[in-house]
């Protein structure tokens, strides 16, 4: 890969990933304080995203792969998705504001895998050279959570009382717009199946993969990816919200610790993976789950701040060892023939099915403990997080006998 395209690539992911984080990580904050939504409504509003990620199959299956070329249609959703995220940010009801946020992220998740695939498509080695492209992403999510806190202070107890969180959609309108348009300039990436070839259901959603549930160990993982989900939820739905109303300045920029933690953690990986093996570096990642949420009930954004510093930095080990270990478990499971398919199961069984019925959980447990106008008894919610993790964590320990899992990039 040429000089040119690398960098082609890398502002690609970097502005794919800016988008994401300008909006996701206060979106919570932003409805609770700007539309008076409850738990509830919040709930719905987050869960657009577990409905864009079981549309994408479709999306990606039945045109990307066999009609347009992956720059294009990348370049579409985005402008499209630009307007919708203008029109998010002049609303000022929850019922107004829903179908653009459902429409926006069923725009958007397409996007993730398309941006893989442009990248992909000019990679000679994509073992080694994707990981120097995807990190531009995290810089994305790390920059914009950097620019709403310590340069335009709109997450400020001020800011979000003076309504300056809507200009986060405004912000990510801008990228939005600048990515679409900046996609029609990108390497070309033909389709990779023909249009005569016949494409099923179950091609798109992965559901060749189902034959590996007859497998205990899998059975078991499937359903601890499905159920850790649920405490994933909380922290993408309440962290925000939470960090604000305690009162911790620049709550979102401080949650960037997450993704610098994430990417120091994925080098720790392949070295848990060899010492521990792969059941032990699980146990790992759900038992930072738990610890992170007891943290969370335990801190302040007092003396105790340094607690809640702490359960943002487990993040790493949150997501990585169960999430990035997994996938490289189910690759191990699967094979050549279904791997993707496998991979697509999961997907949707995590960032489908287990996140929606997390984010609707965490909805009914906020609203469950809402004490007065955006005040809520928070060491209650965050309890329940931490005690449902330990008992996946148990489940999975009991039930998931150990096994040798060969890390592979």
């Amino acid at each position: 890969m040429n000089k040119s395209t690398q960098i082609r690539l890398s502002l690609m992911m970097f502005l794919e990933f800016f988008i994401w984080g300008g909006w996701f990580v206060t979106l919570g904050t932003f409805l609770g304080n700007n539309l008076k939504a409850n738990g509830v409504e919040i709930g719905m509003a987050f869960s657009t995203q577990s409905w864009g990620a079981i549309i994408a199959p479709f999306i990606i299956g039945l045109i990307a792969d066999r009609f347009f070329n992956a720059e294009k249609i990348l370049g579409v959703l985005h402008l499209i998705g630009a307007i919708l995220m203008y029109q998010m940010s002049t609303t000022t009801e929850f019922s107004v504001f829903y179908p653009y946020v459902l429409g926006y992220m069923i725009a958007y998740m397409p996007t993730l895998a398309l941006v893989n695939s442009v990248s992909f498509n000019q990679m000679k080695d994509p073992a080694k050279e994707f990981s120097y492209i995807r990190v531009w992403g995290t810089i994305g999510w790390i920059v914009a959570g950097l620019a709403i806190s310590y340069l335009f202070h709109w997450d400020s107890s001020e800011g979000i009382k003076s309504g300056l969180l809507q200009n986060t959609f405004l912000m990510t309108a801008i990228a939005s717009a600048i990515l679409g348009v900046f996609s029609f300039t990108l390497p070309k990436t033909p389709p990779s199946a023909s249009k005569d070839d016949k494409l099923t259901i179950s091609d798109i959603l992965g559901l060749d993969a189902i034959k590996l549930l007859n497998n205990r160990n899998f059975l078991v993982f499937f359903i601890s990816s499905i159920l850790i989900c649920i405490p994933l939820a909380f922290y993408y739905q309440n962290a925000n919200p939470f960090l604000a109303e305690i009162g911790m300045d620049n709550p979102t920029g401080k949650m960037t610790i997450g993704q610098i933690s994430e990417v120091m953690f994925m080098l720790l990986l392949p070295v848990f993976f060899k010492k521990y093996g792969f059941k032990k570096t699980l146990l790992f990642g759900m038992l930072a789950w738990a610890i992170r949420y007891a943290l969370f009930a335990y801190g302040n954004a007092g003396e105790l701040s340094f607690m809640l510093l702490i359960g943002i930095a487990l993040h790493g080990i949150c997501y990585d060892f169960f999430f990035v270990s997994g996938q490289i478990y189910t690759n191990s499971k699967a094979g050549e023939k279904i791997k993707s398919a496998a991979q697509g199961l999961i997907t949707l069984a995590t960032y489908g099915i287990g996140m929606l019925i997390g984010f609707w959980v965490a909805g009914k447990i906020s609203d469950a403990y809402l004490i007065a106008e955006n005040t809520h008894s928070w060491k209650d919610i965050w309890i329940f997080p931490a005690i449902f993790a330990v008992g996946v964590m148990v489940f999975f320990a009991v039930l998931f006998k150990n096994e040798d899992v060969t890390y592979k990039e």
